[in-house]
């Protein structure tokens, strides 16, 4: 039975927004991994058969294919192809899937599954703000697609309080699992958990000094709930903040994923094996409640119960998003993200 290894999974440490990393293009930000994942890796960068790049906000600096764009940044020969895609949140998380699946079927060995978002330099909303405020359009969501579910729009912010209500999840539980999340990652720092995983990278700061990134700006040692308890909601009403969402992060990361053939050809050592993967959708409008079903699914085709698996990580776009999950698959949460989460050091 085919195989899809983790050879090496690596990032750069998070930036806030226009923070240490908002100087650097996108490209040349996953330029960075891409190199040190070769070096890392010693492989021949000649036998990388593709790039799958995952991206979210594929406007300006991150438009036109930016997935091959960093490949042309970077040290690779430019024979190695690459592709850009977009899952939204799950891009990322995507290009593995595809990498594994490429390698899987045995039509490539040796795939970089890889994922960029600069969202200091390309924000959130604006490849939509902007054609909006041209006149181009009337926007990525129909007519026909909004009357279907009786929305104007699509709103993970909307869908986020949706969850809360539907799980009687309080701004106090949720503010709560924020602050552990910023306690788990601060201890994982000083434990040196991320280290290995952390490529450093080079900086120009706004003075012109020169200078090397290599810690997550976006934790908080020193968050508090009543800190946290402080924040204005995002819109009046909700528990949704700031504080208990994920940030707005600037980061790259990389992972090579091969088969056994590769593996063997090249003498290469997994640091993992990819047991079991899917994709699921549920409900557009609250959308953010789909990773219970596709949990399910997952273990369900891999043959395992929940009970078999060591840790878990849930993204935490929304602290509802995880206690939910929690709730209704009755996990453990001493296993859930131990290292703190998107709202710390995404």
């Amino acid at each position: 039975m085919a195989e899809a290894y983790i050879v090496d999974a690596i990032r750069t440490a998070g930036g806030r927004r226009n923070g240490a990393l908002s100087g650097v293009h996108p490209a040349d930000l996953a330029a960075v991994v891409l190199d040190a994942l070769v070096a890392r890796t010693g492989i021949d960068p000649a036998q990388i058969e593709d790039v799958i790049m995952g991206c979210v906000g594929q406007g300006g600096e991150q438009s036109t294919q930016v997935g091959r764009n960093a490949v042309l940044a970077s040290r690779l020969p430019d024979s190695v192809p690459a592709v850009t895609i977009d899952r939204q949140c799950g891009s990322s998380q995507q290009a593995v899937h595809f990498a594994a699946q490429a390698v899987l079927s045995g039509t490539q060995d040796m795939v970089i599954a890889a994922g960029v978002e600069s969202m200091s330099r390309v924000p959130m909303g604006s490849t939509v703000a902007l054609y909006a405020q041209a006149g181009l359009g009337t926007g990525p969501w129909s007519e026909a697609a909004k009357r279907r579910y009786g929305v104007t729009a699509f709103d993970q912010f909307t869908g986020a309080q949706m969850i809360a209500d539907k799980y009687g999840i309080t701004r106090e539980q949720a503010d709560g699992f924020a602050l552990s999340s910023h306690r788990k990652g601060a201890a994982a720092v000083a434990a040196g958990v991320f280290d290995r995983e952390i490529v450093p990278v080079a900086i120009t700061r706004p003075d012109g000094s020169r200078a090397i990134h290599a810690a997550d700006e976006g934790l908080r040692p020193d968050a508090s709930l009543a800190g946290l308890g402080g924040l204005k909601p995002v819109v009046e009403g909700s528990i949704i903040t700031a504080g208990n969402a994920s940030q707005i992060c600037d980061g790259a990361s990389a992972m090579l994923i091969v088969n056994e053939r590769a593996l063997k050809a090249h003498g290469l050592t997994p640091i993992a094996r990819i047991d079991s993967l899917t994709v699921t959708a549920g409900d557009p409008v609250v959308m953010l409640e789909e990773p219970i079903n596709a949990t399910r699914t997952a273990l369900r085709r891999a043959g395992r119960s929940l009970a078999e698996i060591d840790l878990y990580e849930v993204n935490e776009a929304f602290a509802p998003v995880p206690l939910a999950w929690l709730r209704m698959l009755d996990a453990d949460p001493e296993r859930l993200n131990v290292h703190g989460g998107d709202g710390t050091v995404e």
